[in-house]
């Protein structure tokens, strides 16, 4: 053992595990499983310090869990369909397929160089066809079963990217990725009908207690459970149904919006060129939630009126930019009194603003020339509905149009089906052909996959695929014909969905999952950022109930726990390359080493919380892990001592026993905060437990019947460093493999016992008490630590500084707190 030299080291390791297959998972239902999964990259070229924190998070947890003994799981895989390919393509003159495999070779040697202990054995990229073979096959299962259909549906348009993008995707109007204004457009597209199981998303989150509460909480909101009254208005004497929860201001209506899309708006635009403007107009307008709250509320007379369903009474429909065909019927009945949006929007169009709606307390001002009255109430102008609550009224309402037939309470949800069509090129071709005579038809499962073709050349302007006949054209498997592929791809989300199971099954080439997936499933630990907490964790498990329908897994939830890891910040910023503040990992590894870098991102804060980068700490890592290979080095043949020497603890000196018994008290803390997943004091008590073991005394002359003093040291250094490297090594697994060796500890650290507490250990021989005289700390005393009060009392009066204080006066009591104090009353 000469210096503590990084590199060679962590190779030296590295190159151990990979000839032991040391992180190779086994299908092995006769041992407890533990399945832990980090969030995969996308393939972007160079890992960033956010990706180093996250995999070092699932890395400490998975290396903790095999060191309890549990068959563990810990799988790394790629995301790598999707835009950034295409852009780099058009940008560098290189096939996206190519730029990913090279960039997935590099950050793969990345990962590798930190020590992860991943199965590389089950590393999967989604753009592989021997992946995305098998979410064509369950998407022409489901689209057999009608869980699937295609309609035409307006969207949010990108011009330059020329493909559909999500309302998430939305950044003030533009384009996320590219920074375009966004249109809205109506295109034909798939959907996937997440809305039939929207009750069971939104009950499941009850069976996640591992979940955060903040992420429940999101998805809750996303699917969002309403109960209401659905109820028809009547134009040109057919229904027009709406969705309200608010039946209690139904006598409130002063007008009907409409869709600009919607059909009476397009019937009424054929005589009106203003409003045939307005619809124009509103083709290029984004749809996402955020824009619709805080645009400009707009509309344009249709002509034509509604007729009430309670009065009778004849109000005007406007066609409005606030309404979306995809939501419900495209429809809804405007109350200006008691809606924001509805009151702005007739306060512009100079419609009536009826208040029908009464606050409960009689102090509290309304004033319907400012805002609208929100807050429910007691009715008022509602005819046989006056002095009812809202919540009498909502009841009352609801029976009176049922029995007109009119309408019905109905469960609403914000929740809408999932649009999995993108007109890009980088994507999971969607496994269906368009034949002029059959329609729609799915791939047959024995012409899957569906290969996207890889060598193509971009011209920046839409998909290559929309443009190669070579891949357009085919058969119709249904009746022989001509007939087109479909050159949609899918949306990325649908490859993310279901990759933590494939990594069960990752070698089978025959079955999208089989009986090993059952065995691992459900993960029992996911990490990622909070910012995938509605998108990607709500469609993985819609897509597991999916898989479970169709009897590939039997679990109802895929994640059993999950944890959402703080961002790196530096300067109070989140790192990011526009802001010009990233660390480059590569480069901190080849200057400090992995297991530096893993320590610090430990060490620094908990992994639930934001990291402030601070270049100082990762200083301070440094030195400990050279501290910590020093006192190694030159202790050994002390420590090899140790191990022939088994002391009786109890005839030990005070002094050795007290620093064992700091060591002990340490590990009991670090094993209660590794169940935590704390790991920064986990580290913060291997340093405690290294400042113990530097400091253990050594005693010339045992004396007093105690053993010999040198070799009980050489003793606790030989167990307090076992307990030291064993607990230091999920989180930096490099140093602590090779000391362990070095020392004669055993070949391989990951197979020793995880350590455990001696509680004898823990037992103090005496305890230091705080003495008082007249509430007023005056001296502390040490006493056996079962004296028994009559003890406790003689010694605290003996104290030498105690008895200046009470000389000459009276002791009227003497209070003895256990374990903490002694007061002494005296006058």
């Amino acid at each position: 053992m000469s210096e503590y030299t990084p590199k060679s080291i962590e190779i030296d390791a590295q190159n151990y595990w990979e000839a032991q297959q040391s992180f190779k998972a086994e299908d092995d239902s006769s041992r407890e499983k533990f399945y832990c999964l980090s969030m995969f990259p996308y393939p972007s070229g160079r890992l960033h310090m956010g990706h180093v924190r996250n995999y070092t998070i699932g890395d400490v947890v998975s290396r903790y869990q095999r060191m309890l003994g549990k068959n563990v799981l810990q799988p790394m895989g790629w995301d790598a369909f999707g835009l950034p390919a295409e852009n780099a393509a058009i940008k560098n003159n290189v096939p996206p397929a190519k730029w990913t495999y090279e960039n997935i070779d590099y950050m793969r040697s990345q990962l590798k160089r930190l020590g992860f202990g991943y199965d590389w054995e089950r590393e999967l990229a989604t753009c592989h066809p021997d992946y995305y073979k098998w979410e064509q096959w369950l998407f022409t299962r489901l689209y057999e079963k009608g869980m699937v259909y295609k309609k035409t549906a307006p969207v949010n348009w990108c011009p330059n990217d020329m493909t559909v993008l999500a309302n998430e995707q939305v950044i003030d109007g533009c384009c996320w990725r590219c920074d375009t204004e966004v249109e809205r457009k109506e295109i034909p597209q798939y959907f996937m009908k997440i809305t039939a199981y929207a009750e069971e998303l939104l009950e499941g989150l009850d069976n996640l207690p591992g979940w955060p509460e903040q992420v429940r909480t999101m998805q809750r909101n996303w699917i969002g459970k309403s109960r209401g009254v659905e109820l028809s208005f009547e134009v040109n004497g057919e229904p027009l149904k709406v969705f309200t929860t608010r039946p209690d201001t139904l006598m409130g209506v002063s007008y009907v919006a409409v869709a600009p899309e919607h059909p009476l708006a397009h019937q009424a635009a054929e005589n009106s060129a203003e409003l045939a403007a307005f619809i124009e107009e509103c083709k290029t307008m984004e749809t996402s939630e955020a824009a619709m709250e805080t645009m400009e509320k707009k509309g344009c007379a249709t002509g034509l009126t509604a007729t009430h369903p309670i009065s009778g009474a004849e109000v005007p429909v406007f066609a409005a930019n606030f309404v979306l065909m995809g939501y419900g019927e495209g429809a809804v009945m405007a109350v200006p009194a008691h809606d924001q949006r509805d009151f702005e929007f007739a306060q512009k169009y100079g419609l009536p603003i009826t208040q029908v709606i009464a606050p409960i307390d009689q102090d509290v001002e309304v004033d319907l020339a400012q805002a609208a009255f929100t807050d429910k109430g007691v009715l008022i102008e509602s005819g046989e509905f006056n002095g009812l609550s809202s919540a009498e009224a909502f009841d009352a309402i609801a029976n009176h149009l049922e029995q007109a037939g009119k309408g019905k309470v109905s469960i609403n949800y914000r929740l809408r089906d999932w649009g999995v069509s993108r007109q890009r090129y980088w994507g999971c071709p969607i496994p269906v052909v368009n034949c002029p005579e059959c329609g729609a038809v799915p791939v047959p499962e024995d012409q899957l996959p569906v290969r996207l073709p890889e060598d193509i050349e971009f011209d920046g302007v839409g998909s290559p695929i929309k443009k190669m006949r070579e891949f357009i054209d085919t058969d119709c498997p249904r009746c022989g014909g001509k007939a087109e592929r479909e050159t949609d791809t899918f949306d990325t989300f649908m490859e993310s969905s279901w990759y933590y199971a494939r990594y069960a099954c990752r070698a089978n080439p025959d079955a999208m999952l089989d009986k090993n997936a059952d065995y691992w499933l459900p993960v029992d630990q996911y990490i990622g950022g909070i910012e995938h907490a509605i998108l990607h964790l709500l469609y993985s498990r819609f897509y597991h109930k999916l898989m479970r329908d169709e009897g590939l897994v039997s679990s109802d939830e895929p994640i059993k726990s999950l944890l959402t890891q703080g961002m790196v910040l530096k300067d109070g910023a989140k790192m990011s390359k526009s802001k010009g503040n990233t660390v480059d990992p590569q480069q901190l590894i080849e200057k400090y080493g992995a297991d530096t870098v893993r320590l610090f991102t430990m060490f620094a804060a908990p992994p639930e919380q934001s990291l402030e980068w601070n270049d100082s700490g990762v200083e301070g890592a440094s030195r400990f892990l050279k501290r910590l290979w020093v006192f190694s080095r030159d202790n050994a043949q002390n420590i090899e001592a140790g191990r022939s020497f088994i002391p009786d603890w109890a005839k030990v000196d005070d002094a050795q026993k007290a620093f064992r018994r700091e060591i002990h008290e340490q590990l009991k803390q670090a094993l209660i905060d590794f169940d935590k997943y704390q790991f920064n004091t986990v580290v913060a008590a291997c340093m405690k437990i290294m400042n113990a073991l530097s400091s253990v005394p050594g005693v010339a002359d045992a004396g007093k019947g105690h053993q010999p003093s040198a070799n009980v040291q050489n003793a606790i250094w030989e167990e307090g460093l076992s307990i030291l490297l064993r607990l230091l090594s999920p989180i930096a697994p490099h140093i602590s493999h090779a000391l362990w060796q070095e020392l004669g500890y055993g070949d391989d650290i990951l197979t020793a016992a995880w350590p455990a507490v001696d509680e004898a250990a823990l037992v103090k021989d005496s305890i230091e008490l705080v003495v008082q005289v007249n509430g007023k700390v005056r001296s502390q005393i040490n006493v056996a630590a079962n004296a028994d009060k009559d003890s406790i009392e003689e010694a605290a009066l003996a104290d030498e500084k105690v008895q200046s204080f009470i000389d000459g006066k009276t002791i009227r009591k003497i209070i003895v707190v256990p374990g903490r104090l002694v007061n002494v009353v005296a006058n």
